[in-house]
């Protein structure tokens, strides 16, 4: 069995008073066990961070580039065997790893381009004899908070950034996948980045507050369950660091009464039921505009759903692995229960579901609830597993409404021929990241990540030109050089008027 320890100045830490199990989620057994870390831990990987950062930051940006260059070679060369790390832990299909990885690369790949990405700005003769330039500087050291359901893609949309940036990294992952964690840290020191910039602390809540309470962490960036997030947004800002914290979502789909039908129902079957749900950008909720449309879906989408194709992540044709945890398993299970107590029509069905060799899995079959209304358990929380809820709305108007009014919001989308229709639902709705026939509108990693409302807490998204922001601060330098001519003392405000 192995044990995965904290990754401190180069050197892996396997001795430590806690420790963690780890599962795989396919069989439910033990697989390993994770070092539980705390303040003391945290401490030392700032230790390491502070004494590897500032020559970091005198680095040439094109020097910090050709390490994201490397990492993303490498990253191409091996991403089946990072892809299989993810599965192992986390139940999903290999096919779904590898999508986890290609999302990954593309920040790599955005960061590569830092030279161009710091450049300044530069005024002459702002006044007579004065120019202005500014600059982006590092902040020093940063930190990230991880959750399981991207255990490699999401650290990845924080290290490059952050380190092309000229700082240092502490990474908090997940305790319940923590090996993508240090599967990362391996492939940023074979494409050279020295020893103590990336510093990977195991741990639950302990590693967590040590991390924001730490004077020296200058920024963090986390994301998780709203609850989490802005605790962390709180506690954090109470230490005086930039936060950003990205959380929890319900991401309503809307199906237009002229909406190709087919090629709704096959995107709410990868939307709703990849990664078992178990994303924060998946669809949970369908909303037919019309009870024709309404009858139509739920008849397409019914059979589709029961013949969900499920298994290990080994398993080549498998759609959708298991659950995380058996806790989580049961508490969806429970909501679903909960559910059809309250008034939902149970379509579909998934409890229940056991699979040949692997009875002590976390398996939860694709459920779909029709009749869902606000108010049921299953729509005002974020379930996180293979539950697709369908509210039905007899306007568009209405399904508007109701997705103006909903806490999160994180990810929407439209399925509609009408071109009117899209465009005026991109310019109505109220959500961060928005679809038109495209089901799960993550931005590319050129643009960046976040939603609104109770779906994140602090002022920029993740990755792209906005962790240029968020990793970075500004300094603008104003200088004027000696003349030969003194125009005296001035004692006003200055203006620039001569």
């Amino acid at each position: 069995m192995k044990k995965i320890g904290h990754i401190i100045a180069g050197q892996t830490h396997t001795e430590g008073r806690a420790t963690g199990p780890v599962f795989n989620p396919a069989t439910g057994g033990q697989t390993g066990e994770v070092l539980l870390g705390g303040a003391d831990d945290v401490a030392a990987a700032v230790a390491a961070a502070r004494a590897s950062q500032p020559d970091w930051a005198a680095t040439p940006p094109a020097k910090r580039a050709s390490i994201m260059f490397a990492l993303r070679e490498i990253m191409q060369a091996r991403c089946d065997e990072i892809a299989q790390t993810i599965s192992a832990e986390h139940g999903k299909t290999h096919a779904d790893a590898l999508g986890e990885v290609t999302r990954a690369l593309e920040v790599v790949e955005f960061a590569s381009g830092i030279p161009h990405l710091l450049k300044g700005d530069y005024s002459r003769n702002v006044a007579s004899g004065v120019d202005t330039h500014a600059d982006r500087e590092p902040l020093g050291i940063v930190a990230g908070i991880t959750p399981f359901n991207f255990p490699f893609m999401v650290p990845l949309w924080m290290i490059p950034m952050a380190l092309a940036c000229g700082n240092a990294f502490v990474l908090k992952p997940s305790e319940k996948d923590p090996s993508s964690a240090n599967l990362i840290h391996d492939l940023l020191t074979e494409a050279a980045l020295p020893a103590g910039l990336l510093n990977i602390v195991h741990g639950a809540k302990g590693a967590v507050d040590a991390i924001l309470d730490h004077p020296e962490i200058a920024a963090v960036s986390f994301v998780g369950s709203t609850a989490i997030a802005e605790y962390v947004y709180n506690r954090g800002c109470a230490s005086a660091k930039r936060v950003q914290a990205l959380g929890g979502a319900k991401n309503h789909m809307i199906v237009m009464p002229d909406a190709d039908l087919d090629q709704a129902t096959d995107a709410l079957m990868g939307a709703g039921y990849g990664s078992a749900g178990e994303r924060c950008m998946a669809i949970s909720v369908a909303v037919p505009v019309g009870e024709e449309t309404a009858n139509r879906l739920v008849e397409k989408l019914a059979p589709r759903v029961r013949a969900l194709k499920i298994g290990p992540g080994t398993d080549s044709d498998a759609e959708m692995g298991p659950l995380i945890t058996r806790a989580h398993r049961d508490r969806v299970a429970l909501l679903i229960e909960q559910g059809e107590q309250e008034g939902a029509n149970l379509a579909v069905d998934g409890r229940g579901l056991s699979m040949q060799g692997y009875e002590d899995g976390y398996w939860l079959g694709g459920t779909l609830l029709d009749h869902v209304r606000p108010g049921m358990s299953v729509y005002d929380q974020e379930i996180f597993g293979p539950v697709l809820s369908v509210v039905r709305t007899n306007t568009y108007d209405a399904a508007i409404d109701l997705i103006n009014t909903n806490p999160y919001a994180n990810g929407t989308a439209i399925f509609t021929r009408n071109g009117d229709t899209a465009r005026d639902f991109a310019a109505q709705i109220k959500v961060g990241m928005v679809g038109v026939n495209v089901p799960i509108p993550v931005p590319v990693g050129y643009h960046s990540f976040g939603g609104w409302k109770r779906s994140i807490f602090g002022a920029h998204g993740i990755y792209g030109p906005e962790a240029i922001h968020f990793y970075t601060r500004l300094k603008t330098v104003t200088t004027r050089w000696p003349t030969g001519i003194r125009a005296g003392a001035d004692f006003k405000f200055p203006t620039m008027n001569s």
